[in-house]
């Protein structure tokens, strides 16, 4: 099955057993086999979340084959190899306000305005014009945002669009106007899986059901689901409780981030995942992506040197609520506002910095990057 075709590159799929391998033909296709043989690896070791004679669709972070986006994704990847990086992913935060109060927040402003809807699909377009195939509506809670609809229906089908939400306001007929409008999958975070330690670390009595509540109602209107889990050194030894949990819902992935010491936890830097962490989620994503269940992403295993490195400054633009361009969500680094500079420019601008060259895991966790931007982080 033919899935990208380029005039001097074509990207073939065939079929092996639940998976599929991608093959590359053309004049290109040297420099694209190291990317295919990079996908093939990860393919072949894991299981996608659904495999059928038309459609692949591999994880809620990939597009679905064959599709446009996904045709943009191949293409992106080819385009870092060449030293031409293209931001594969663009994420924005939609509404400052949040009904929770976690310990843990990355974003704790929850004053300000919010970014206008022309300013948002702006720069929405100019993102998927430079490459972008998977566009993030981020918060505070962006169930929160009554146009939330309308912005989903802005991306179109050059990328796929996603969104975070801690399940709150997510009641079912929001969930279905959002499947209406083209959203692709929904990220529904816990902090935990159980109850009272997630209601504690959210700040909020009722945050849990929220979260089950909006699994729910995803679900019930054909969203793709993932559920969404930060890992910090208080709850690494809960993964398999998170995956019977992910199981139990029904959800179609378990996603595991890293803790990062920044926002209100920043302060926290000694309160974060060590090498030996990481290893271990390594270790739970591939036992699990070769077990019944939903599938597994580790992002700190993923986006791990060995593998496709972090996306930070390389891979990714995230835009604040005030509108100002971060190399990710994570990392509050500015390199100008949406407002004044076409993403473009800011692009240009973030892959030529310094610290933003070659493949690596997160810099939020590397001591020398943290203290060559102490007075930038605040601490």
């Amino acid at each position: 099955m033919q899935i990208a075709k380029k005039p001097l590159l074509r990207i073939e799929a065939s079929a092996e057993g639940r998976g599929i391998t991608l093959s590359a033909r053309g004049a290109l296709a040297p420099i694209a086999r190291p990317i295919m043989d990079r996908i093939n690896k990860i393919f072949a070791d894991e299981k996608p979340i659904s495999s059928g004679p038309d459609k692949f669709i591999f994880s809620t972070w990939i597009p679905p084959a064959p599709s446009q986006a996904f045709d943009r994704m191949l293409f992106a990847q080819v385009a870092a190899l060449t030293r031409r990086p293209v931001p594969d992913q663009f994420s924005i935060a939609v509404m400052r306000a949040c009904p929770n109060d976690c310990i843990h927040c990355s974003a704790p402003s929850r004053q300000g305005e919010i970014l206008e809807s022309a300013v948002v699909k702006n720069a929405i377009s100019q993102a998927q014009d430079m490459g972008s195939y998977l566009i993030t509506f981020d918060g505070g809670e962006p169930m929160l945002r009554k146009d939330l609809p309308d912005l989903v229906s802005s991306v179109g089908e050059r990328a796929i669009a996603t969104t975070f939400t801690s399940g709150y306001h997510l009641t079912i007929d929001l969930a279905q106007r959002l499947k209406q409008a083209g959203l692709y999958a929904v990220r529904i975070s816990i902090d935990s899986p159980f109850e009272k330690e997630h209601d504690r670390v959210r700040g909020r009595c009722g945050a849990y059901r929220d979260a089950l509540d909006g699994v729910k109602n995803a679900l019930e209107a054909g969203l793709l689901v993932d559920l969404f889990m930060v890992t910090s050194p208080h709850n690494i030894d809960h993964l398999e409780d998170a995956f019977s949990l992910a199981t139990d819902l029904g959800v179609h992935e378990l996603s595991f981030y890293e803790i990062v010491a920044v926002g209100r936890w920043a302060s926290h830097e000694d309160e974060v995942l060590t090498s030996a962490d990481v290893l271990r989620l390594e270790r739970f994503h591939k036992e699990k992506n070769r077990a019944p269940g939903p599938r597994v992403s580790a992002l700190p295993y993923l986006l791990g040197p060995e593998m496709f490195g972090c996306f930070a400054g390389r891979r990714w633009i995230h835009v604040d609520g005030a509108g100002e361009a971060l190399p990710c969500a994570y990392m509050p680094l500015g390199f100008g506002n949406i407002k004044e500079k076409s993403l473009k420019e800011i692009w240009k601008e973030m892959t030529r910095y310094q610290w933003f060259q070659g493949r690596c895991s997160c810099q939020m966790r590397d001591h020398e990057f943290r203290e060559a931007h102490r007075k930038i982080l605040g601490k």
